[in-house]
């Protein structure tokens, strides 16, 4: 996966196409991200110790990491990844400007 912990995205499909947001998780078994305010959903919740409540709370849920490219910095656009070998350090840069990203 291109897109690491950290990473502003920009959500190309689904719901909640064209919002942005940094990247909370990520879970490469399943190709999946959290995006923070990206994809909420309803979760019912239990109380578990004597005095806690119960309710109904919104979180993030996972989306595919297909459907989220990262935004470069120094463009602000929502680009592909792509690579360079800098000092024997494999460096991520933007396909459209060719800036490094963090």
């Amino acid at each position: 996966m291109n897109i690491k912990k950290g990473d502003t995205v920009k959500i190309l499909s689904g719901n909640d196409k064209g919002k942005t947001g940094e990247v909370i998780q990520i879970i490469p078994k399943k190709e999946k991200i959290v995006v923070k305010g990206v994809n909420i959903i309803k979760k019912h919740v239990k109380p578990r110790k004597q005095g806690e409540e119960g309710g109904i709370i919104s979180i993030e849920g996972a989306i595919h990491s297909a459907k989220a490219n990262v935004v470069c910095s120094k463009c602000g656009k929502a680009t592909r990844i792509g690579y360079e070998i800098k000092d024997d350090k494999k460096v991520r840069i933007c396909k459209k400007c060719g800036a490094k990203i963090k």
